[in-house]
């Protein structure tokens, strides 16, 4: 795609989200970020955004076609949260990237981003909540389905996240060791791979390390 496209982002009023869509503007796209309550919808709005209405808890595979009608990009940053519910693991992270890979299948969107975590090919450490339980089972399925779909996709597995200023650096490759990373770093990779052609059909860890995005990006995928 190039930098005149429509990009929306499902999560789009998530912390990732909101430090993606400025780097998105500055680099031409439109951004559509797709949010559940009209207050983030005229908060992203003032922002320069063109959001549209969507709650991926109650919204089946119809109402993600509708919203996602005219984009030429997606990227699934959309999370359950960190609040226990074991549900909302199931219906946010699978059921959400289920429903965005279908109706992009259907609407004929090739380019699709997903932001996913570190480690999930692994089980859950023996212990470990139901909740994270959950989230991982949803990641490593929605990885997978991504993988086995026709889109021109490419997913990124971050560390720990940290609210932190980005720090401008990197590390992006397979089986990394799981370095924190900040939030700002991983917008900016998502806004580096998204135009990228030789990102297409990647999955890659995305961790702290001492690379320049851009030059992390490039090396991960020569």
């Amino acid at each position: 795609m190039t930098q005149a496209g429509t990009v929306a982002i499902v999560g789009g009023a998530g912390k990732v989200a909101r430090l993606l869509a400025p780097l998105l503007l500055e680099r031409g796209y439109t951004v559509v970020p797709l949010v559940r309550r009209e207050e983030q919808a005229h908060e992203l709005e003032s922002g320069g955004c063109a959001p549209r209405m969507l709650d991926i808890e109650r919204a089946g595979v119809t109402d993600f076609t509708s919203v996602l009608d005219g984009v030429d990009a997606v990227v699934f940053s959309a999370g359950g949260g960190p609040d226990g519910n074991v549900e909302r693991k199931r219906v946010v992270d699978l059921g959400g990237a289920l429903a965005t890979i279908a109706a992009c299948e259907e609407l004929g969107i090739r380019r699709y981003v997903q932001v996913s975590a570190i480690g999930v090919d692994e089980p859950a450490a023996p212990g470990s909540s139901e909740a994270w339980q959950a989230y991982v089972s949803a990641k490593r399925v929605s990885d997978r389905a991504v993988r086995d779909s026709e889109l021109d996709w490419t997913i990124l597995r971050p560390a720990r996240l940290l609210d932190e200023p980005a720090a401008g650096v990197v590390q992006i490759g397979v089986d990394l060791q799981a370095e924190p990373v900040t939030r700002g770093d991983v917008a900016a990779v998502i806004a580096a791979v998204l135009d990228q052609p030789a990102t297409v059909t990647r999955q890659w860890d995305v961790v702290g390390g001492v690379l320049p995005i851009a030059e992390a990006v490039a090396r991960a995928a020569s």
